[in-house]
């Protein structure tokens, strides 16, 4: 008897296949094995340890209630659990956006903490549909748009901004800045003015003592749980909260969250979208390295697109779920991996593990020090904080090192949204020079060396007289088209005797557009009128068929289009006999 595919293997309908396709968790569910449950429950509870103090302590980085911490925790676990491709990676608050949220909602919030949750909420759900559209449209490659040196930069300058913003409530008072150069402004009055808590201070190094302690030398051991843990118990014994002024988290509300589309302006709609376009970038490169990472660990391949329209699915999941925008963890998928997660079953437990705490014991968390959780975020930052990294490009690319100061600068000074712009301009920009003045090269013969070789490099090769060969490193544009033709006509003037031939080495020429093939015509003229042919080697079909369409294919001559240099130097030693020993094509 023949087994239904649709019911226990693979999908037989095209419909089922796609369904299976984009909603993950029925694969999985389809292949999960009882086996794995123990591993992907103890996962989950360990997950659980670090995710909730984690959680609300982002939240109150952001400037939100913590709760919305939490609830941004349950909704983004569930959601990638269902339709997430990646096996055991973990979605959640990050300290990566915490900033970029902070800065998008203060401004428009206006120190109203339920109109900034609600303004955050919009944000996630704005930030998870262009997730959405960018993997449904197969537009992943949008990642690439955030060099090492721009992620660096901007980690950097994350930190920064975080660290000012959460000293004030490691020492134990408030700050009420918006921008970077407020709050040090602020923080230094009130060090100055003597509103530091001794107490707070007490608890909050402390707990960051811990975490940073179990991190260098107990991995295993989750110190955010021990650390918020014990402040907490620490606190509800002393009655801190009373007797020294300690500020705590307070009473969080009972329940789940109830789902809600988030009430604003259309203005204000309008005024998130290049934030959420920020959260959707920074986030797609956080999932982007993360999958990979796992996706070797494991042997499987991960869609990077299906993995976009999941992660925007997880940031819909949050804003609806009165949270916000939410990533991937490089923090917490360690954990569950080293608890040995199985399946994205481990999020499902810890979402459970959530809920309950929701549903029946929030008030454990009200006397829950905020000095603590201050901690919790510093520590988080001090562990992608990127200093060899900085020195490394310091050292090898000081022009990449100088995009990345800029990016931190401009993330710490001017805003996230702001910082990252200014950064990616400079990049693009830094491309433009290349490509604007690229290398050429005059290429000769060296002995005992295959090929055609840079004479700067070799001063020993050896030249065909009347022959030049001219390397140019870029594609031909509008920027860099004069620069070309002024090396073109620097080289045939450049040399002892009169050139007969120039040939271009074209194979680094990925593209000609019009502007460039107007200047190749005025070139051509120009060379001829000195009585000087103008030839190239090794262009690529693609160029050659828009050197045919704009018909400069037949202004130069088929046959000055030579497949390699080699058989270019025939042709000219054919028709232009020269004394000239040892010469051979050896390529």
């Amino acid at each position: 008897m023949k087994t239904d595919p649709g019911k226990f293997g693979r999908p037989s309908s095209p419909a089922g296949r796609m369904v299976s396709r984009w909603v993950a968790g029925i694969a999985t569910a389809r292949e999960y094995r009882l086996s794995w449950l123990p591993h992907d429950a103890i996962a989950g509870v360990s997950l659980c340890a670090v995710l909730v103090p984690a959680g609300m302590a982002y939240a109150e980085a952001a400037g939100l209630p913590v709760v919305s911490g939490l609830y941004a925790s349950f909704a983004a676990l569930l959601a990638y659990a269902v339709f997430g491709p990646s096996r055991i990676l973990v979605l959640g608050p990050d300290s990566a956006l915490v900033a970029l949220i902070a800065a998008s909602v203060a401004p428009l919030a206006h120190g109203n903490t339920g109109h900034a949750l609600v303004l955050a909420s919009a944000l996630a759900l704005l930030s998870g549909a262009i997730c959405v559209a960018v993997g449904a449209l197969k537009l992943g490659f949008v990642t690439e748009l955030l060099s090492l040196p721009i992620r660096r930069g901007y980690l950097n300058g994350i930190i920064l901004t975080i660290a000012v913003g959460q000293a004030p409530r490691l020492l134990g008072f408030q700050v009420h800045g918006e921008s970077f150069v407020q709050q040090v402004r602020e923080l230094v009055s009130g060090i100055a003015s003597g509103r530091i808590n001794g107490v707070a201070v007490a608890l909050g190094v402390s707990a960051l003592g811990v975490i940073l302690a179990c991190r260098h030398w107990l991995p295993k051991v989750p110190g955010v749980l021990i650390a918020v843990t014990g402040a907490t118990i620490t606190v509800a014994v002393l009655d801190l909260a009373r007797r020294s002024d300690v500020a705590v988290v307070g009473s969080l509300p009972q329940g789940l969250p109830v789902p809600r589309i988030p009430a604003l302006a259309l203005n204000e709609w309008t005024a998130l979208l290049s934030a959420a376009a920020a959260v959707a970038l920074v986030s797609f490169t956080d999932i982007s390295v993360l999958s990979r990472t796992y996706e070797l660990r494991s042997g499987g391949a991960v869609d990077r697109n299906q993995e976009f329209v999941a992660l925007g699915l997880a940031n819909i999941a949050a804003g609806v779920a009165q949270g916000f925008a939410v990533s991937a963890s490089g923090s917490r998928t360690p954990v569950a991996e080293a608890a040995g997660a199985k399946t994205q079953a481990t999020g499902v437990v810890a979402a459970l593990i959530v809920a309950g705490l929701l549903l029946f014991g929030p008030q454990a968390l009200r006397n829950t020090p905020q000095a603590a959780l201050a901690a919790v975020v510093i520590a988080a930052c001090l562990a992608l904080l990127e200093v060899q990294g900085m020195l490394r490009l310091y050292r090898l690319r000081p022009s990449e090192f100088v995009q990345s100061i800029v990016c931190l600068i401009g993330v710490a000074t001017l805003g996230v949204v702001n910082g990252i712009g200014i950064a990616l301009a400079l990049a693009i920009l830094a491309f433009l020079w290349r490509a604007w003045r690229p290398y050429a090269a005059v290429l000769g013969r060296v002995d005992h060396m295959k090929g055609y070789h840079d004479v700067v490099r070799h001063p020993e090769a050896r030249r065909i007289p009347g022959l030049v060969l001219l390397r140019w490193d870029a594609p031909l544009f509008f920027a860099n088209a004069e620069i070309f033709r002024e090396r073109v006509l620097q080289a045939v003037r450049g040399v002892p005797t009169k050139t007969e031939w120039i040939v271009i080495a074209a194979e680094p020429v990925t593209d000609i557009d019009l502007t460039a093939a107007d200047t190749l015509a005025r070139l051509h003229d120009e060379l001829l009128e000195l009585d000087v042919t103008l030839c190239f080697a090794e262009l690529k079909g693609p160029v050659k068929d828009s050197l045919k369409h704009y018909g400069m294919f037949e202004l130069i001559g088929e046959k000055n289009f030579s497949p390699t240099i080699g058989e270019a130097v025939d042709r000219y030693l054919k028709s232009h006999p020269v004394e000239w020993r040892d010469w051979e094509d050896d390529s």
